[in-house]
């Protein structure tokens, strides 16, 4: 082999050697990346068929990023993990946010969900002698502690001029909850879709009240301030999946609820019936919804169901998503 054949295969070789280095470190540089770690309840419809149907991780894979889903029975629940690191984001009511940020979560809101008062209530036997809120003085009231429904009844009690001392307050989960409602343990139920659904025509139940006129509730994303501040990019293609899984279910409700059965373990005519009680459409927090989450957050510190008084705006980016 001559000189000039010889020298040229070195010069391909070492080309091909650097090639070869330069893409094993754009995918080092790409595998490094954190993966995103998404806390869901089943009840979150949109985020259960993201998981389910694989969109989300076809979007971030180009970037390197591996999708984890951890579920939770309910938002108080989902919040506490976020607070621990062990997960990014999540989708919560009213009131978890609240709870976590006076127990020292850091964490901000990413966007919220327009209101959807129709997708919880209170709930009393069918056969009850309670007709009114006023009726469930000296009642024994069961709900989950820190969750959307925790505000709901706050703000009902309010409403009908009752103190949250005129009720007994019994802290249980939906399926505890729903146990105790139909052992006749508790007199009513305060509980979210797709439990308050599936009881009303599982149960001898009759809803007593919806949210509708008495809070706006509100659902929200949220994101873990360290991660949220490192990867607004991976956030903003996570809102997009949700936003377009959102408008998929209001365009095919009966269809999403027969992939939703399966998953939630309901019949699909409860998980229909359900999913028309929200919108669908998510938003970036702006002022108006932070007010709102600020007498939420003022109420609860008066009644001393938090210990400390909270800044809610200091739960946000300097610029929104």
């Amino acid at each position: 082999m001559n000189l000039i054949k010889r020298n040229t295969l070195k010069r391909l070789a070492a080309l091909a050697a650097g090639a070869l280095i330069f893409t094993f470190s754009g995918l080092s540089q790409a595998e490094s990346r954190a993966p995103l770690r998404i806390g869901f309840q089943k009840a979150a419809s949109a985020l259960t068929l993201l998981k389910a149907n694989g969109a989300l991780e076809k979007r971030l894979q180009p970037l390197g990023i591996e999708v984890k889903w951890n579920e939770f029975t309910a938002g108080p629940q989902l919040l506490e993990g976020l607070n621990v690191g062990a997960v990014d984001f999540g989708y919560v009511g009213e009131a978890p946010p609240v709870f976590a940020l006076a127990a020292g979560a850091d964490f901000v809101y990413v966007a919220y969900e327009l209101p959807s008062p129709e997708a919880e209530g209170i709930l009393v036997p069918k056969d009850s002698p309670i007709k009114s809120v006023a009726d469930l003085k000296g009642k024994r009231i069961a709900f989950n502690k820190g969750s959307d429904v925790h505000w709901l009844v706050v703000s009902a009690l309010k409403k009908a001029g009752l103190q949250y001392s005129d009720i007994e307050p019994v802290y249980l989960a939906p399926a505890d909850a729903r146990a105790a409602f139909e052992r006749g343990s508790i007199d009513a139920w305060a509980i979210w879709d797709p439990f308050n659904v599936a009881t009303q025509k599982q149960v001898a139940a009759r809803q007593l009240i919806s949210a509708s006129g008495v809070v706006s509730r509100h659902q929200f994303f949220l994101g873990a301030r360290p991660y949220a501040e490192k990867n607004q990019d991976v956030l903003k293609i996570l809102m997009e999946e949700v936003s377009k899984q959102g408008q998929w279910i209001v365009a095919n409700t009966k269809q999403a609820a027969a992939q939703l059965s399966p998953l939630q373990g309901m019949a699909p005519e409860i998980i229909e019936a359900s999913l028309k009680h929200y919108v669908h459409v998510y938003k970036p927090v702006d002022d108006k919804v932070l007010d709102d989450q600020q007498k939420v957050a003022d109420t609860f510190f008066e009644l001393k169901i938090i210990p400390n008084k909270i800044n809610v705006r200091k739960a946000t980016l300097k610029e929104h998503l």
